[in-house]
């Protein structure tokens, strides 16, 4: 696995993916976005790792969002057309990815990053971050965005937040359950860490199962949504880690996963 604009490693079945383009404050170049994907995909393809954190190595930016000077380029429109399906191509591989995703943000969380983070499953910042989607300031909209901020965030708050552009605080992101957690910066490494750990510890094929479920189901309509889940709990019922699962609780200790 060829990564220039991504750090990615392994360690105790948390994958990390560390976007790695300070200069450019972590802007989605196709770059980056193509180097997200690969990393995405290998995580999701080693049986290794349980748990992904998405992360940032810039000390104050998670990431800027789009990269604006490929908005402005002089290429022809249908090459730009193209190029943004990186973005519902990544996202859709974070649903579908099989295994929980943490985003770290460390940082400002702004424009297309801010649906990038709420594409995660679970969202913990840290107190110097803040979110927002500036681009009708600078004469653009989040388009690629706006469906995952409309199916996180409450509509008429993610409306002022997108035809204002204004930031939020991470305390105002979590009061309105954008953001699982915010802790103080010196915490913050700890906390994602004590997460990861934790979810890397859990049934992979329950883990699997439950994601896989959580996704399918979140535009159903509701009768249709309960009969799906009743038949993905009959699966779970046939499984061997369900069965450990039962048994380890009755007899007070961990259980040992199969991942079947």
């Amino acid at each position: 696995m060829s990564l220039t604009a991504v750090r990615y490693d392994v360690a105790a079945g948390v994958a990390t993916i560390a976007m790695d383009q300070p200069d450019s404050r972590n802007a989605l170049s196709d770059e980056l976005l193509g180097d997200l994907i690969t990393a995405f995909e290998q995580a999701r393809d080693d049986a290794a790792v349980g748990c992904v954190v998405l992360a940032s190595t810039h000390p104050t930016t998670f990431s800027a969002g789009g990269n604006l000077g490929g908005f402005a380029a002089d290429v022809p429109l249908v090459h730009k057309h193209a190029g943004t399906e990186a973005f519902p191509r990544l996202f859709t591989l974070i649903g579908e990815l099989g295994k929980p995703v943490i985003c770290a943000a460390n940082g400002h969380c702004l424009a297309g990053a801010f649906g990038l983070a709420l594409g995660c499953d679970l969202i913990i910042a840290s107190d110097k971050a803040t979110f927002g989607t500036p681009e009708i300031n600078v004469g653009v909209f989040p388009f690629m965005i706006a469906a995952l901020i409309f199916r996180n965030v409450p509509r008429k708050k993610a409306t002022e937040l997108m035809l204002l552009g204004d930031r939020i605080t991470p305390e105002e992101a979590e009061r309105l359950g954008i953001v699982n957690k915010v802790v103080p910066a010196d915490e913050f490494d700890a906390a994602v860490a004590d997460w990861a750990g934790r979810l890397a510890k859990k049934s992979p094929v329950l883990m699997k199962l439950g994601k896989d479920a959580l996704w399918r189901q979140k535009d159903m309509p509701l009768e249709d949504a309960w009969d799906f889940l009743r038949s993905q709990l009959t699966i779970a019922f046939s499984t061997e880690d369900i069965k450990e699962g039962v048994a380890a609780f009755f007899e007070k200790r961990d259980p040992e996963w199969k991942g079947r």
